[in-house]
C-alpha cells in the first residue's frame, strides 16, 4: 500500500476524531482523526505526523491523519482503517503463512449470535470456512505491544464470536496488524482491560488461531510505502 501523505508538526489530538497541527507552511489547522482507541504514545505533542487529502467537497475536515513519527523515530500507522486494507493485501499477495492457497474471499461477512460482521471470509481449496477478525496494534510500553490500548466491549465480543466459530467446526483467526514499527510481539493488555485478556486466552484454548504480523514502512519521495510481512510472536 501506498499513501501520499504531507507533512505537519502535531499540537494536540481531542475528541478523539480530531486533532490540531501545523502545516509546514506554518498554518495551524484541524484534521479528521480515524481512530477511536487511547492512541497512547502515538499522538505526543511535536511528533511529525502525515496527513493524506481527501478530494471530496463536502468534507468539514479534508485532511486525514495517517501516521506519526515518533521522537525515538518509531513509524506508527494511527489510520485503523488501514489495517484491514493492508491485511487484504497480503492475504492476495499470499503474504501470510497461515492463510494461503484460499479460493474466496469476502469482506464483512456477518456471523455469531451477537450481531458480527467478520472482517474476512475466506474458503480454502477443500470448501473449509476460515473466519478472520482483524485488530490494530499500536500500543507499545516498555518495550511490548500491547492490544487493546482501552477497554472494548466490541473486542470481547469478537472473541466470543469466534469461539462460537470454532465449536461449529469452521476455522476462526484472530489477527493482529501491528502498525507500529518498534513493536516486536503482542501481549494481552490486561491491565487495560482484564476481561479481554481472560476471553483472550480462553479463545486459544479453545482453537481460536491468534497471529500476529508487523507493518513494513518505507518513505519514498512518491509516498509512504507499507506492508505485512514479518510475522511476530503473540505472548
Amino acid at each position: 500500500m501506498q499513501i501520499h501523505a504531507q507533512k505537519a508538526t502535531l499540537i494536540k489530538r481531542y475528541k478523539r476524531f480530531l486533532a490540531d497541527v501545523t502545516l509546514e507552511d506554518g498554518t495551524e489547522t484541524t484534521i479528521h482523526v480515524a481512530n477511536t482507541g487511547a492512541m497512547t504514545g502515538c499522538a505526543t505533542s511535536g511528533d511529525t505526523i502525515y496527513y493524506s487529502v481527501s478530494g471530496n467537497k463536502k468534507r468539514k475536515y479534508p485532511f486525514s491523519w495517517e501516521l506519526s513519527q515518533t521522537k525515538e523515530q518509531h513509524w506508527i500507522c494511527v489510520n485503523t482503517i488501514r489495517a484491514n486494507q493492508l491485511v487484504e493485501e497480503a492475504l492476495i499477495n499470499q503474504k501470510i503463512s497461515e492463510l494461503k492457497n484460499f479460493t474466496d474471499l469476502k469482506r464483512e461477512v456477518k456471523y455469531g449470535n451477537e450481531g458480527s460482521k467478520v472482517d474476512f471470509h475466506l474458503i480454502d481449496e477443500q470448501g473449509k470456512a476460515t473466519f478472520i477478525e482483524v485488530k490494530s496494534v499500536t500500543l507499545l510500553e516498555k518495550q511490548q505491544g500491547y492490544f487493546p490500548d482501552a477497554k472494548t466491549e466490541r473486542g470481547q465480543k469478537h472473541l466470543r464470536e469466534l469461539i462460537e466459530v470454532v465449536e461449529q467446526g469452521n476455522r476462526a483467526v484472530l489477527f493482529f496488524a501491528v502498525l507500529h514499527s518498534g513493536i516486536n510481539s503482542v501481549k494481552a493488555a490486561a491491565h487495560i482491560d482484564e476481561k479481554y485478556a481472560h476471553l483472550l486466552q480462553l479463545a486459544r484454548q479453545k482453537g481460536v488461531e491468534v497471529i500476529a504480523y508487523q507493518a513494513h514502512f518505507d518513505n519514498k519521495l512518491e509516498g509512504i510505502n507499507i506492508t505485512l510481512e514479518n510475522p511476530l510472536s503473540v505472548k
